[in-house]
């Protein structure tokens, strides 16, 4: 319909110059409704050339190239229709959709949004505006779009997806907020445990549930956290215990008169703890969005962790109303990437699989798919899909690193290079990039090339194995007390992780109250 109502749009009576032009003008018109979008392309390229200053040609050509995929030829065209009407909305609409599968959403922004803002009620265009947001990070504009989506098109689960990521990143964000400003505090400590939770990873959930109480032992929902721990691992009567205990603790004072009550303490003391009380007492209302707008402007450690739980139980909320829609593949794309997140590619894989049921031409979720499959050490399979997503999207970062990474892992180190090079420069702070670069170089005998890139990725190195590799680098070079030092830190890590991981194998053992 979209395309149908552009077209209608865009096919003016200017073809009536000659029988030959409006004949033309038909064929394309007819080609373009029966979805033969190859075709009308040279239709189209005839009526351009016959008709240079005329908007309405060049946008069907873009069309027609952007439907067909050609999303590099089609930008070259819409481009054009701006300058000669920078008010062509469609154009600006096309332009930004394009940009987007060519995985370049920060050129999309500025063309969707014009469209948004002069047509409030654009869904499509809103909802590309929202996942170019989203895929720039920038997760806040993004609920903004998504949130106002919800109220109007509330059947659509690109929606709720959208918008549970958003939120999901907002988290994030806070999450990591917080570990600058207090890693190790009691509210550290639970958030840390939850994501264990929620990755089934109850032993360690366990341990930095009770690490929590022995910091903060009046901490409200924590002994509850810690009773369904528990009850997960078939202990439902520690359950009941760590349940009674929840029980005891002080109430909160969420009344009016509970702030007033404190005129014992000063001023600035009272605004603390009344912010901070309420906080806690909006959260376990339920008004997580509240929680959210109120803490904005705080930055204590407790208003940082508040506001993380609200976004998460946002991102909850949302999530859960995708899950209540009919199956699509937004469902399947948000558990493969759960399962991704998790390690579990099988489970990911077979996630994009079911997705690509309903959309099987979707460039995202083919890519998943591809990454999926590499993840998992399916070279083969991984590089028929990504070789082919690169065709279309050759500046993409993120496939170029794993087209590389897929070369690498089919012993193809010297094809590896070239995209791996392309991966680290499109973004440098992605360390593994670096690490599996390196690891290509060092493969065809390129030392001087790898040694930069083995020091940019040693924060990741929790082995010890990339100050092996770098010890072994620097001891061809020649530079011996270098290789000795490296050689002596690697041995450290391997004494020291060895230790630290049977300490806590020990801690971690789920024990009775």
């Amino acid at each position: 319909m979209r395309l149908g109502m552009c077209l209608v749009f865009c096919l003016v009576p200017v073809y009536a110059q000659s029988d030959d032009l409006a004949a033309k003008s038909g064929r394309g018109k007819k080609l373009m409704a029966a979805g033969k979008f190859e075709e009308a392309i040279p239709i189209y390229r005839d009526l351009v050339q016959a008709l240079p200053d005329n908007p309405g040609p060049m946008m069907n050509l873009g069309l027609a190239l952007h439907m067909a995929g050609h999303e590099r030829e089609a930008v070259s065209k819409f481009q054009p229709v701006l300058k000669l009407e920078p008010t062509h909305l469609p154009a600006r609409l096309f332009l930004g959709t394009a940009y987007l599968k060519l995985n370049e959403p920060a050129k999309a922004i500025e063309p969707l949004k014009t469209v948004v803002q002069a047509q409030p009620d654009n869904l499509e265009a809103r909802l590309f505006l929202g996942q170019a947001l989203l895929s720039l990070e920038r997760f806040q504009a993004a609920a903004e779009q998504f949130e106002r989506l919800s109220e109007q098109a509330p059947e659509n689960p690109k929606v709720w997806n959208g918008l549970g990521l958003s939120h999901e990143g907002l988290a994030g964000q806070n999450f990591e907020e917080l570990e600058k400003a207090a890693a190790g505090s009691a509210y550290w400590l639970v958030l840390v445990a939850e994501s264990r939770a929620k990755a089934d990873q109850y032993n360690r959930a366990f341990f930095f549930y009770r690490e929590a109480l022995a910091k903060m032992p009046n901490m409200h929902g924590v002994h509850a956290m810690l009773a369904e721990v528990y009850r997960k691992n078939g202990h439902p009567d520690w359950a009941a215990i760590e349940e009674k205990k929840e029980r005891k603790l002080p109430p909160l004072d969420c009344s009016d008169a509970g702030e007033a009550s404190v005129t014992a303490r000063s001023a600035l003391a009272r605004k603390h703890s009344n912010k901070s009380q309420k906080l806690e007492c909006d959260f376990w209302a339920g008004r997580y969005h509240q929680v959210a707008a109120s803490s904005k402007e705080v930055n204590t450690p407790e208003a940082i962790f508040w506001r993380t739980r609200a976004y998460s139980e946002l991102a909850r909320q949302a999530f859960s109303r995708l899950a209540q829609l009919p199956p699509s593949g937004e469902a399947h794309e948000l558990m493969a990437k759960i399962h991704f997140g998790q390690k579990n590619y099988a489970a990911s894989i077979k996630e994009w699989q079911e997705a690509l049921k309903f959309s099987p031409e979707n460039p995202y979720y083919r890519q998943g798919l591809g990454i999926s499959l590499s993840a998992r050490g399916d070279y083969d399979g991984a590089r028929r899909l990504l070789e082919d997503l690169i065709k279309q999207s050759p500046d993409s970062a993120e496939l170029n690193y794993w087209f590389g990474f897929t070369l690498l892992g089919l012993e193809k180190p010297g094809a590896a290079i070239p995209f791996l090079e392309k991966g680290v420069e499109g973004d440098p702070t992605v360390l593994p990039a670096h690490r599996d670069l390196a690891r290509a170089y060092l493969r065809t005998g390129q030392i001087e090339k790898a040694i930069p890139h083995l020091e940019a990725a040693l924060p990741i190195d929790d082995e010890g194995s990339l100050y092996y590799q770098l010890a072994l680098a620097y001891g061809k070079r020649g530079q011996r007390e270098l290789e000795k030092e490296l050689l002596r830190k690697f041995q450290e890590i391997q004494n020291s992780a060895t230790v630290e991981k049977k300490r806590f194998e020990q801690q971690i053992e789920i024990t009775p109250p």
